[in-house]
């Protein structure tokens, strides 16, 4: 396979992720990267936004559109960290409240896309993913 096939495949297949992903959660008020900063920071507590950029791979702007959207929204705060240049995005109980809802959705989206793989490509797939993802870090 040429490195093109695989990039242009690559992209073509995650805008088509993003975008179901945002049809399906646009019911619930939320994008899907929204929903990437609430589940990081639901599994991984509190963090900064320079954290959450690391971590998403999300540069600066764009990650302080998504907080200030989820600021407004009443799902995170900005609250001081140790050095007062320092702020650190938390959860807010509302989000928590809203999470398993939020959640059930994505599970549900990612059984639909998944369906039509036997249960054993599927493992194979996630498996992949994620040894590849961390040889690239």
């Amino acid at each position: 396979m040429n490195s093109h096939e695989l990039f242009h495949t690559l992209h073509q297949l995650s805008r088509h992720l993003t975008n179901t992903l945002n049809e399906a959660l646009k019911p619930l008020g939320l994008y899907g990267s929204q929903w990437s900063v609430i589940f990081v920071l639901k599994s991984k507590g509190s963090l900064t936004q320079k954290e959450l950029c690391e971590y998403l791979f999300v540069e600066a702007p764009p990650m302080t559109r998504t907080i200030q959207r989820l600021v407004k929204q009443g799902y995170v705060l900005q609250v001081p960290g140790k050095d007062k240049r320092e702020k650190l995005i938390q959860l807010t109980d509302v989000a928590l409240k809203m999470f398993p809802l939020w959640e059930k959705t994505v599970i549900e989206t990612n059984q639909s896309l998944m369906k039509h793989f036997p249960e054993t490509s599927q493992e194979e797939l996630f498996h992949l993913q994620k040894s590849w993802l961390q040889q690239l870090l």
